[in-house]
């Protein structure tokens, strides 16, 4: 009997420790602010995040700034014309847009404010002492459209300025579905995280990562994820954190699947479902 004893305690000591779920707030949180807007980063931090995620162009005048479209339009910005692309404006021409004025549509419960500008990266990255969270941050880089974005190698080394400036190298993640700026990002400096997003890619994630200059993390759309895939992402050292996700339906699926984090437009009602399971602190 002792010995049956010690083989259960030995047993249920090997087991792994509880599962916790982080979460990424979205383009900050863009199911309740104008998404990638100061107003939706705070609403984020203060509902607790653990991670910031947002996307990044860069101005006329090399001003990374927050923008998920390389292209200003409605609804997301309005201006003076119907669209024009971010990297033929100066910042200040920039600045003259309003991305808070409209509700997107999508999101009926996301509060307009109007005269919300534009912010950068700057801007984002001064928000770091109002917690520990980190900066999911994404380059959004064109192969077939250079014209809209400095060389992958350029933009990539304009972050890398920024997250010394501010010392975020712990804090910082760097995503991508264009691998250049992740590989680029490898040869400057190895130590920070690397994120490769993909959206249809059918493969496993291991095969991906290891493409995207072995990324330490695998961003799947979350139509990609199964159980399997994950586990072998594991084995491998890999995370897996896969976006968008908004449903409690959705979020079970990823939860049994046993990811790593997840990326939502409503990020304060996921880490509520969460804490509910005891899957978040």
């Amino acid at each position: 009997m002792r010995f049956l004893q010690v083989l259960i305690m030995a047993f249920l000591l090997s087991e792994p420790a509880t599962q916790m779920i982080l979460v990424h707030g979205h383009r900050g949180a863009r199911a309740q602010r104008p998404e990638n807007t100061s107003p939706a980063f705070q609403y984020a931090i203060d509902a607790g995040v653990d991670a910031l995620e947002l996307d990044m162009a860069v101005t006329k005048d090399n001003v990374i700034v927050i923008s998920h479209d390389p292209i200003l339009e409605p609804p997301v910005c309005h201006g003076t014309q119907p669209s024009v692309v971010i990297h033929e404006l100066t910042l200040a021409q920039v600045r003259q847009w309003d991305c808070g004025t409209q509700q997107n549509p999508r999101f009926p419960t996301q509060q307009a404010i109007p005269g919300t500008r534009m912010p950068t990266l700057e801007e984002v990255f001064s928000l770091a002492p109002k917690g520990t969270f980190d900066f999911n941050i994404e380059t959004k880089s064109f192969a077939d459209k250079p014209q809209y974005t400095p060389s992958p190698e350029v933009f990539t080394r304009m972050v890398l300025e920024q997250v010394r400036r501010y010392k975020l190298e712990k804090r910082v993640i760097l995503q991508s579905f264009d691998f250049r700026t992740l590989r680029a990002m490898q040869k400057l400096d190895p130590h920070i995280r690397r994120s490769a997003l993909t959206e249809t890619d059918e493969r496993d994630f291991v095969t991906i990562a290891k493409e995207a200059g072995d990324a330490q993390i695998i961003s799947p759309n979350s139509k990609l994820v199964t159980p399997g895939k994950v586990e072998a992402a594991h084995t491998a050292g890999i995370q897996v954190v896969p976006w968008t996700v908004n449903t409690p339906a959705e979020w079970d699926l990823l939860i049994a699947a046993k990811v790593d984090a997840i990326i939502s437009d409503d990020p304060a009602a996921l880490l509520a479902y969460l804490r509910q399971r005891d899957l978040h602190p």
